[in-house]
Formats: structure tokens, sequence, C-alpha cells
């Protein structure tokens, strides 16, 4: 059974509180599907009235901003040895190389590793741990946690909401011919902006391994 079709049968309440829950818990450091259940709530949300945007947005904005908090106090407190228990636990997430390549985001952008780790699966479950264990000052995690959490979970929302409501529209007007060409147009850009994104990462790669070179 798919996300959509098994919420379908949840009642509103139970969907606010699994997707608080399971945003937090991925906030948290645990590796679970909280992009996937948020949006599949918020497409839901499009298609029948008994589910709330507005109180979604907000219930999945909490359990980031909360999951990361706790995150972050549990990194802190456990240090090093926290990120190796995580690795036992959860190898395919907490790899030695995953763990490094976030903290040379935390290195290079600090806060701004936080804010826009929201948007990236992988930071998103690193980095409340992860800026606890590096000992990031408390004020500077909670600003970009707060801000980060209410761009990522409500904008989310938000778009996948009005996505679904104006594809809706084109089913009743169109037919599938709109919604078959929305979807080869979405599909399209994501590979362009995901072949991009390949681009530059690979790039920024090279660039320093030209001045480790340099260096030595």
């Amino acid at each position: 059974m798919h996300v959509q079709e098994w919420l379908e049968t949840v009642p509103p309440l139970s969907i606010y509180l699994l997707v608080g829950l399971v945003i937090g818990l991925e906030s948290l450091g645990i590796p679970l599907p909280g992009e996937i259940i948020l949006v599949s709530s918020a497409l839901l949300a499009s298609q029948h009235g008994k589910i709330d945007p507005f109180v979604l947005g907000a219930c999945a904005t909490a359990g980031a901003i909360i999951g990361d908090s706790i995150g972050y106090a549990i990194g802190r407190k456990g240090g090093r040895p926290l990120l190796a228990k995580l690795n036992r636990r959860f190898p395919k997430h907490f790899s030695e190389s995953n763990i490094a390549v976030a903290e040379r985001s935390f290195d290079r952008w600090g806060m701004w590793a936080v804010f826009f780790g929201r948007f990236i699966a992988l930071l998103r479950i690193f980095a409340g741990p992860l800026a606890g264990v590096l000992q990031m000052p408390y004020w500077r995690f909670l600003v970009a946690n707060v801000l980060g959490g209410i761009l990522w979970a409500g904008g989310t929302t938000a778009v996948i909401y009005y996505v679904g409501v104006v594809a809706e529209a084109w089913l009743k007007r169109f037919s599938w011919l709109g919604l078959v060409l929305a979807v080869l147009i979405g599909v399209t850009s994501m590979l362009v902006i995901k072949r991009k994104a390949k681009k530059a990462a690979e790039k920024a790669e090279a660039a320093e391994g030209e001045l480790v070179t340099a260096g030595e």
C-alpha cells in the first residue's frame, strides 16, 4: 500500500501527530522518510477538506524544530562517541564518509549548514546531533533551526498543497493530458537541477583537491 493510500484511512488528528512525530524523529537523527510523509500528507490535504494545511504545516514545523533541538542536546552531551554508536546502528547513513561530508559543510558554512541542511536529506538527519557534537553555540543553532524549520516544513506543505489543488483543477478541465504534461515538466526540471548540483559538487571537490596538492 502506498503512503498516501494508507494515510487516507487515518483520521486527520492522527495524520497531524504522525507528521510531527516522524519529522521530529528524523530531525533528531533517526533515518526516517519525513519528507515523504510530509509531501504525501500535504497532497492528501489538497484533495480532502478534512485536513487543514495550516495545522499540518504547523505540526511539521514544530516537529522539525523540536526534533533538531533534542538532537543538538544529545549530540552535545554524547560527543564523538555518539557518532561512532550511530555508525554501528545506522552504517548506511552515519558512515565515516557521510560524517566527513557533513563536517566539511559545517566547517565551511557554520549555522547556514543547519538552515540549508533542512533541504538536504543527509544534512537533515545530521544537523542537530552534529551541531551539538561540534559545540556550535546554542543561540546560533536555534536561530538557524527555527528559520530553516519554518521555511522547509511550512514551505513544502504550502507548495505541495497548492500544486495538488492546481493539478486537480487541471484534471477537471484538461483531463489526463494536462497532468501528464505537468509531470513531464516537473521531472525534467528536477533532473536538470540535480545534474547542475552534481556538477557544482564535483567542481568544488576538484578545487579542494587542487588546494590540498598546492599546500603539499
